[in-house]
Formats: C-alpha cells, sequence, structure tokens
C-alpha cells in the first residue's frame, strides 16, 4: 500500500517508515522541518526509498500534494512543547487534523484508514484512588499548591493525598494546552472519520524513548534530559520531589502497536493507551540513566517545578493487549539506545541551560517559595 506519514521525519515516524517498507509499503513523508526539531533539514537517518514532501499540514495546497495517491495515512505531525504558544497547539494539532478529513472528503481520495498519534496528555491527571471517596479524576494542581512545595494531589472531597492507578482511554480530562489539543484531535478524526467514511484509530502514547528522539526539542522529556546531563558531564535538575511517576514506553514496541493498528480492523473507531506497562518514579529513572552512564548520581533538586505538569501519568495497556499487542522492550534498554545514540551526535553544550533559560524567562519554569537545594548521591562504578 502507498502510506502517508506527516510529521515522518521525526522520532516516531522515521521508525514506522522504516518497518512498513520493510513490509513492502511505498512510503511518501510530509514534514515541515520544525527548526527547533530539525535545525538541519532532512535528517540522515531516514531511509532512501521514502518520498519527501516539505510541507505544512496546516497549509491546503501542501497537504492535498502529500495526500495524492495514497491509500493509508499516518497522522504523527505535532505541535509538542512546554513554552505557552496555546494557540499554536491546536493550530496544528486539531486544523491540521480537520483539513487532512475535508481533503478527503472534498476529493474522494481513496484513503483506506488513518491513524493517529494522540498522547497520554489527552487523560489529564488520570484515575486516582481516595481511601475515602473512592475513585476519582482530580483536576490539575493549582500554582499557589505548586508554590508553596506541596506536589501531592489531594481528594477533592477530603484533601487526602491520592493514589495513582492506571488510566483507561475513558479518562478525558486535560489540563494545559497540549493535552486539550490532543483530545480535541482524537475527537476530530474519530468523529471526522465516521463521517467521511474513513476507519480512523487513535493512538494515546506514554513518554516514547529511544534513539533519533531530538535532543533540540525541549519537550522531549527525561530520557533527553538524564542522558543529556550525564553525556556532557553534568548532573541533572529534577522537577519538584522526583517521586512523580511516570509511564515509559520504547519505540520498537510503538512501532508495533502502529502496525498492529493498520491490519486489525477491530482497531476501527477506537482510541488505545500505548504504554510501558509499568510506572517508575522519576528519581528512580534518573539513578537508572546514571548507571548507563557509569555517573556519579547526585542529581540536583531545588524545588524547581513546571506548570502544567501532571503529578502522575501510568497508562492502562489493557485494551490494546486484547490485540495481542505486548510491550516487550525495558526501561534500561531504551536508555541504553538513547546513549548510544548520543554517542554518534554532537549536542550543543549549552543545550540544557538554554533550554531551562528559555523556560524560566516564558514563565514555564518556577521555583517553589521555600526552595532550597537538596541533592540524592550515590555514586555508581
Amino acid at each position: 500500500m502507498r502510506v502517508l506519514i506527516t510529521g515522518g521525519a521525526g522520532f516516531i515516524g522515521s521508525h514506522t517508515a522504516e518497518a512498513l517498507i520493510r513490509r513492502g509499503h511505498e512510503v511518501r513523508i510530509l514534514d515541515s522541518l520544525e527548526p527547533r526539531v530539525h535545525p538541519g533539514g532532512w535528517p540522515a537517518y531516514l531511509p532512501a526509498a521514502c518520498e519527501r514532501i516539505r510541507g505544512d499540514v496546516r497549509h491546503r495546497a501542501e497537504l492535498a500534494a502529500a495526500l495524492d495517491g495514497v491509500e493509508v495515512v499516518y497522522h504523527f505531525a505535532a505541535y509538542q512543547d512546554y513554552l505557552p504558544d496555546f494557540s499554536r497547539f491546536f493550530d496544528v494539532n486539531a486544523t491540521g487534523t480537520a483539513l487532512i478529513y475535508e481533503l478527503l472528503l472534498e476529493r474522494r481520495l481513496p484513503v483506506r484508514k488513518v491513524i493517529v498519534a494522540s498522547s497520554q496528555a489527552a487523560a489529564g491527571e488520570g484515575l486516582h484512588r481516595c481511601a475515602s471517596h473512592g475513585e476519582v479524576f482530580p483536576d490539575s494542581r493549582p500554582r499557589q499548591q505548586l508554590a508553596a512545595g506541596r506536589w501531592d494531589l489531594g481528594c477533592p472531597a477530603c484533601g487526602q493525598t491520592l493514589e495513582p492507578l492506571p488510566t483507561p482511554e475513558t479518562a478525558a480530562n486535560p489540563q494545559n494546552a497540549y493535552g486539550l489539543s490532543k483530545l480535541a484531535q482524537e475527537r476530530l478524526a474519530l468523529g471526522l472519520g465516521r463521517r467521511c467514511g474513513v476507519p480512523t484509530t487513535a493512538l494515546r502514547y506514554s513518554i516514547v524513548q529511544g534513539p533519533r528522539q531530538s535532543f533540540h526539542n525541549a519537550y522531549s522529556g527525561a530520557c533527553r534530559i538524564f542522558n543529556l546531563s550525564y553525556h556532557l558531564g553534568q548532573q541533572p535538575v529534577i522537577y519538584e520531589d522526583g517521586l512523580q511517576r511516570r509511564d515509559f514506553i520504547n519505540i520498537a514496541d510503538v512501532v508495533a502497536a502502529n502496525l498492529l493498528a493498520l491490519e486489525r480492523s477491530e482497531a476501527d473507531f477506537q482510541v488505545y493507551n500505548v504504554g510501558g506497562g509499568t510506572a517508575c518514579t522519576v528519581l528512580d529513572f534518573a539513578r537508572r540513566v546514571a548507571a548507563a552512564h557509569q555517573r556519579e548520581f547526585a542529581p540536583l533538586l531545588d524545588q524547581r517545578f513546571r506548570l502544567g505538569d501532571t503529578r502522575h501519568a501510568i497508562s492502562d495497556i489493557s485494551k490494546l493487549r486484547t490485540l495481542g499487542w505486548q510491550p516487550r522492550v525495558p526501561v534500561e534498554e531504551s536508555i541504553r539506545q538513547y546513549r548510544d545514540w548520543l554517542h554518534s551526535e554532537v549536542p550543543p553544550a549549552n543545550i540544557l541551560a538554554e533550554a531551562e533559560r528559555q523556560m524560566e524567562a516564558r514563565v514555564v519554569v518556577a521555583r517553589a517559595a521555600t526552595s532550597g537545594v537538596c541533592r540524592v548521591s550515590s555514586t555508581h562504578t
């Protein structure tokens, strides 16, 4: 089949392109080559067999040219960042998605399936349990709470600290602009897919890790930040108290889910969580990265926090498992893969400090009023 991957020059898109080519599909890539992610233009790792179009999913003529003659669309193009460019999240993530279906209907294009990259962020803080009031879906923590250095989520009814639980696809309570835009994208895709008669699947990825994850993009997360820190001979900064829990998944497991969504009709008009199946604290994850680099583990905890961050994010992947999918790559292997990839790259020495400076200047990162400095120390040899 002829397949279009929007955002195909990126991390998830390029790995998916390789897998599709191995299965005999023809692949076309549409990518805007956002300078913050691809400062050097088309990356060298892209398969030579891919047709390449530089263009924007919001631009009607460019998107129409990319859609011409294809049978399947993987829609991965998205705007991701911590910067408060609120309108841009919706412009790229929602408008670009709507335009795909508008063109499919307008031009009667013979697309047989659309697979949309959604995000765990669409769930928001997710499912939690209060010892007294049972299961709840809390809203995000107010800034006043974070500024006081109180990190845990409290029950809306009684204030008790909540226990995070694996969150199913039925949860939809995003609290930041990115999550809101991804939920809008999901609902647009499924609703317009039905309107146009085009089977559509939305995949809510957890924190995806592995080689090619751009170190230029400040949004890229813990694997990028911690590996870069140790690669550059620095100790990482850890936000809040490091006890926030995250659900990490390897790129190979994500690609397997992407292929499954194409091949299985049961996935039509469904939303699936794509996560690692277990969660660990950010502090523990940083410790594993230090071990992989054989560095001393002494991260800086100075009560910095990012506005809009979720406290815990753990996906319930039981629904996708019913299709026979299973995450197979452990967190340690994801860390090793990214570490090894970094050795072949030349990241700027000031890249972490510059990202932090930008976020502080735009009031994305702040410090609690009771700010102090703490270092966790453990030596790896």
